[in-house]
């Protein structure tokens, strides 16, 4: 994720705090310290780190702890509070009629990025349409209608025409009574006078309520000016930020952004289109400090998951039911909502507790095990304890694996259905569970 560093630095900073027998004036300038040491690593902006530090410094020193919260959780909020200030508060795309304009400068993700917001808007219930505004670059159209095809969403564009302002004038024609346009502008390599003209014409025609300006976390402090530019053109209603998932110190373009007052409103954190976010200070914050985002994480696994398919392998689970066929679909759907370090993440304190190279061959050993399961008949997924040596032999062998991986995979599934026989066996743990679940809307056979 960008701003790992920046996030390790950061929860460094923390736990001396956390783990401090009390807080004085010694302690609170060594953290201070810290932080702005983290953050001008991370390419923050010099004088928004030194006022961010003062400030938080002066608090520290002299505001009280309300009644029931100790020194150190009220330094601790105080440094969360402060950082949430330097990020900016967020501009959400709401779901209802209205026209939105793309801008940016080539290479930042600007197509992709108005592929991943019709994406978010038809899911949320909106008639979308996509408009390829796009005039100079010769793969912008192709690349907008794969992406259209991808999403069920439709394209207009004219590969032919070079007038950027007639394609958006027919395009409005063209989806008269589709509830969102979106429209992907051209890019430069760098700020010129002709593509803010074209931009400032464009716009004109499109009257958008929302221009957002794509920019790569990779920008660093070129941010603020890019961003003043396209903002004293169209007037920014917000910002998207790309390539969130990288190894870029991120800092200087997260500080600049909100210098200029254009908030954030999504963040891109892969190249897949559902890697988009709408931007929350507090959930982006919580996640960089190993706090965890529980709330991501959910929207994540409802996703991706089939409600009836879930529901149908819980009460299973509840029943006493636990073969390699639910042990399988549970993998389905974790493996469905991403990459292992980017849902660790989402979980207090376990990005901290585990390695990037034991994540990685967690992945790797989930995906085998998948194949092998898809080696063996409904007869074995059913019933495990049918699996004996031959059938080890031939699973292996149907597989590509070792007679091991599929003796590690009935190991793990034997710890599972034994801990899953632990907390069933466990009358509170038991209704506890189902507690949650009629919370979550399952249903549940007491």
């Amino acid at each position: 994720m960008v701003l790992e560093g920046l996030g390790q630095s950061l929860r460094n900073a923390i736990k001396k705090i956390a783990n401090a027998s009390h807080v004085d004036q010694k302690l609170v300038k060594e953290v201070v310290k810290d932080i702005q040491r983290a953050l001008l690593q991370s390419d923050v902006n010099v004088k928004l780190v030194l006022d961010m530090t003062k400030k938080l410094e002066e608090r520290a020193l002299t505001e009280k702890p309300p009644a029931g919260m100790s020194s150190r959780e009220h330094v601790i909020r105080i440094v969360y509070e402060e950082l949430v200030k330097i990020i900016g508060k967020p501009k959400e795309i709401p779901a209802k009629p209205q026209r939105i304009l793309m801008v940016g400068l080539y290479g930042q993700g600007k197509t992709t990025t108005a592929g991943k917001l019709a994406r978010d808007l038809h899911k949320r219930g909106m008639k979308v349409a996509l408009v390829a505004s796009d005039v100079h670059r010769p793969a912008a159209y192709d690349q907008l209608s794969q992406i259209g095809k991808k999403i069920n969403v439709p394209v207009f564009g004219d590969p032919k025409e070079k007038n950027a302002v007639k394609i958006a004038k027919r395009a409005r024609q063209e989806f008269h009574g589709y509830d969102v346009l979106i429209f992907d502008t051209s890019g430069r390599h760098s700020l010129e006078d002709d593509l803010i003209q074209e931009i400032k014409d464009v716009a004109k025609v499109v009257d958008a309520e929302h221009k957002l300006l794509v920019l790569d976390a990779q920008t660093g402090q070129q941010a603020g000016p890019q961003a003043k530019a396209f903002h004293d053109a169209v007037g920014l209603t917000g910002v998207v930020l790309t390539k969130m998932d990288g190894t870029a110190k991120g800092g200087g373009a997260l500080s600049a952004v909100a210098e200029t007052g254009a908030p954030i409103s999504y963040i891109g954190v892969g190249e897949h289109l559902e890697d988009f976010e709408r931007f929350d200070p507090d959930r982006f914050l919580s996640r960089l400090l190993g706090m965890g985002d529980i709330k991501s994480l959910i929207e994540a696994a409802s996703e991706v998951m089939d409600e009836a398919k879930a529901e149908e392998v819980t009460k299973k689970m509840m029943s006493g039911k636990f073969t390699l066929k639910e042990m399988y679909e549970q993998m389905e759907m974790l493996q469905s909502m991403g990459p292992l370090k980017k849902l660790a993440s989402m979980l207090p304190g376990l990005s901290d507790k585990v390695r990037e190279q034991d994540m990685e061959a967690t992945q790797e050993r989930l995906a085998r095990w998948r194949v092998i399961m898809d080696s063996m008949t409904d007869e074995e997924l059913e019933n495990p304890r049918a699996i004996k040596s031959a059938r080890v032999m031939r699973i292996a062998r149907g597989s590509g694996t070792s007679p091991k991986h599929v003796r590690d995979l009935l190991r793990q599934y034997n710890m599972s259905k034994k801990a899953m026989k632990g907390i069933m066996g466990n009358r509170k743990m038991r209704r506890q569970l189902m507690k949650q679940l009629k919370g979550a809307g399952i249903p549940q056979d007491e």
